[in-house]
């Protein structure tokens, strides 16, 4: 047990969670706004009104925690730059510009994003995890444990950008070691998840650029989207899988005026992650 996890057993188990919970949830809060006024792209992606009405909630903080995690690719000389090893793809853009636009379009109190690996003690202290193309994880058993009991204390785990039934068979071996004998499954669009901020109607394939230079959404076989889950034993998500889509790049390259083709994926891909974190935050 760690240092870290002692402290918090001498607390008596997962309170400080259950502090930062009913801190939450004692009256989390939205304030939705109709227009974006600052960038001029971010204005016109933001083209659906969201439908949670303001003063509904109060009190809610959220920080973009980004995993930088082993994997089997992190040796390769290509990856050696800190910035494009796996774990880091779409840093520090997509996260600084999520970031931003939560806090401006929501009363959130949104903090400054922060990388953290899975043995730094500051893992307990927030409740909401990234980990970026989960095709290359490759978890350590210190790694599954902490994973583990991260879970079991109310935390969520957001998988993002990987693509194609090979990077799945990886996901699955691996995760499958974090919660054996839980199954994986769909979230469809009758789910809360899809109308508690924005009402988003339809699942979206963000391509990566590469991918939308091509003329494509999808990549690595990966053709259609799909919004994942596993749940705990009161069916709450505990970790959700963005699969056969990316996020991020939808974040990233939301500023990008020399790319006007992909705003309609930048505001999808805003709408429908916002509404991953509101949800995750309260339930």
């Amino acid at each position: 047990m760690t240092a870290a996890r002692r402290r918090i057993a001498r607390s008596d188990g997962w309170k400080p969670w259950r502090r930062w919970l009913l801190r939450v949830t004692s009256g989390l809060a939205l304030v939705a706004a109709v227009a974006i006024v600052s960038e001029p792209i971010a204005a016109r992606v933001a083209d659906q009104i969201p439908i949670v009405s303001s003063g509904r909630f109060a009190g809610l903080e959220w920080t973009f925690v980004r995993v930088r995690y082993n994997s089997w690719a992190m040796d390769e000389a290509r990856f050696r730059q800190y910035w494009n090893e796996p774990w880091a793809i779409d840093a520090p853009a997509a996260e600084q510009n999520l970031s931003r636009r939560l806090a401006r379009i929501t009363s959130i109190q949104v903090h400054d994003p922060i990388v953290l690996t899975l043995d730094d003690p500051r893992i307990w202290e927030y409740p909401w995890l990234y980990v970026v193309e989960p095709g290359n994880l490759e978890l350590r058993p210190s790694d599954i444990d902490t994973l583990r009991e991260f879970l079991a204390r109310g935390g969520t785990i957001t998988f993002d950008d990987f693509h194609g039934p090979l990077e799945w068979d990886h996901f699955v071996a691996q995760v499958g070691q974090i919660v054996p004998g839980r199954e994986i499954v769909e979230l469809d669009t009758d789910h809360p998840i899809f109308h508690c901020f924005y009402n988003v109607d339809k699942y979206p394939q963000i391509p990566g650029l590469g991918a939308f230079f091509s003329g494509r959404t999808w990549e690595k076989g990966g053709f259609v989207p799909r919004l994942r889950a596993v749940l705990d034993d009161d069916g709450r998500p505990m970790m959700l899988i963005n699969w056969n889509t990316d996020m991020g790049d939808g974040w990233e390259w939301s500023n990008a005026e020399e790319y006007p083709g992909y705003i309609q994926y930048t505001g999808q891909s805003y709408r429908m992650m916002i509404n991953e974190i509101i949800y995750a935050l309260t339930h």
